[in-house]
């Protein structure tokens, strides 16, 4: 016979598997609040190469410089994540800005 556990329970077990799923994608956490069910993870950017990039900007004759620019901009940027449980138990994920 499985033994149930409380809804709170239950819910920060949720939570816990949520952050540690985040945190093995390499995401870092920066806050972690138990008793309201929130957590914030942030990502820092992907390093750009620019060097490979301006090669074959120069073989695709600069039709490259439209990834590279979306690279330039997108990918290096830092990511912050909101993960959290709401009032009706479920779990979601939300971005947040970045300042």
């Amino acid at each position: 016979m499985k033994r149930r556990l409380p809804v709170k329970e239950q819910s920060l077990q949720v939570f816990s598997n949520m952050i540690s799923k985040k945190i093995h994608k390499g995401f870092t956490l920066e806050e972690r609040n138990d008793e309201f069910l929130f957590a914030v993870l942030s990502k820092g950017g992907k390093a750009v190469n620019h060097g490979l990039n301006f090669m074959i900007f120069c073989l695709t004759l600069g039709l490259w410089s439209f990834a590279w620019l979306y690279l330039t901009l997108e990918a290096s940027k830092e990511k912050k994540i909101l993960v959290a449980i709401d009032e009706d138990g479920f779990p979601f994920e939300e971005k947040c800005l970045v300042a």
